[in-house]
């Protein structure tokens, strides 16, 4: 199984936790790229583009100007730090772990497109709307789509034909996303609150379970899809009644 997971807007460059080895991102080149066409804009111009204030965005600009210096770079799993890798806790993986977790799970990224756990990256700040100058008024989902479509389809037609669709629902506008569901068997997990009269998404709880269940998956390695139906975790349960066969629910309450 291969297992997709979004990132995080909150990063950090330091980790006392080492891997037992790092690799390159497979669209080094392609982030480069976007990085020097993202280093133009001005601190100004970065905080109305992706809407952050401007202590933020002076911040990201340093980062994209400096962004050819070697350091600092960081795994991209111990990179990320948002609610979602809190309860991922790739700071304890065995070794093990990180080598299943490094042929098994996809983060997807706005400036990498898509990262292996290992990969090194550099701290950054960009959203899929934004356009840059030289892709030809496309935006950043646009101009990752025909790249991240074939890299994905390959890697789980490469691996049993599953894919656990982890990440957020925006995720999906990086690939093709019906030439995906065509080409491979995607089972995507539903987190929801029970509130009585219905069923509830409450985000913070949904990253939460994200993260937890890819680290069962890489800590348990389960062969079968169907395994999955026993994970639990603060006290979401699998439940049966409100999933389908491509979406599968747990449900807290």
């Amino acid at each position: 199984m291969q297992i997709l997971l979004s990132p995080a807007k909150d990063m950090t460059e330091t980790s006392t936790t080492v891997p037992p080895f790092t690799s390159t991102p497979h669209f080094q080149r392609e982030a480069t790229d976007c990085a020097m066409q993202m280093s133009e804009f001005t601190a100004e111009a970065l905080s109305k583009l992706l809407k952050i204030n401007p202590k933020l965005s002076a911040l990201t600009a340093q980062r994209y100007h400096n962004f050819l210096d070697p350091e600092p770079h960081l795994a991209a799993v111990l990179s990320y730090t948002g609610m979602a890798y809190r309860h991922l806790q790739a700071e304890r993986f065995s070794e093990a772990d990180f080598r299943y977790a490094q042929k098994h799970l996809w983060i997807t990224s706005f400036l990498y497109g898509l990262n292996r756990p290992l990969d090194e990256i550099k701290n950054y700040r960009l959203e899929g709307n934004v356009q840059l100058p030289e892709h030809d008024g496309q935006s950043i989902f646009q101009f990752w789509r025909p790249l991240l479509t074939r890299l994905l389809i390959d890697s789980v037609q490469a691996d049993d034909g599953i894919l656990i669709n982890a990440a957020s629902a925006e995720m999906k506008s990086l690939f093709d996303w019906k030439r995906v569901a065509k080409s491979v068997r995607i089972i995507t997990p539903e987190f929801y609150v029970d509130q009585g009269d219905r069923l509830k998404t409450i985000v913070v709880y949904a990253k939460m379970m994200r993260g937890a269940l890819a680290r069962h998956l890489i800590t348990t390695r389960p062969i079968a899809p169907e395994a999955l139906c026993d994970f639990a975790y603060e006290g979401f349960a699998f439940r049966p009644e409100h999933s389908t066969a491509d979406k599968w629910a747990w449900v807290l309450g």
